[in-house]
């Protein structure tokens, strides 16, 4: 499986999209300074995540979170995450 995952600093409170085909160990590389995007931001959460079977599905999704539409489409999923409930 290929993981489509959304992380948020505790930091700054920004995101980061991202995909793998470990999110565990992902997430790890992540906290730990390992991956340079987001190395000044740790630490950091996952707060969403979608699974697929094939990377390019993955991949293209991961491209969409990037996008305005992407991230609007995100507030609306995680309404409640955002109003504090999460």
């Amino acid at each position: 499986m290929f993981y489509v995952y959304i992380l948020r600093s505790l930091k700054d409170h920004n995101h980061y999209a991202g995909y793998s085909s470990d999110l565990k160990h992902r997430l790890e590389e992540h906290n730990l300074g390992k991956v340079e995007a987001t190395k000044r931001r740790t630490p950091l959460e996952l707060i969403y995540y979608e699974a697929y079977k094939c990377r390019s599905d993955a991949t293209t999704r991961e491209k969409y979170f990037k996008t305005q539409w992407g991230r609007s489409y995100l507030k609306k999923v995680l309404k409640h995450f955002y109003e504090g409930g999460g």
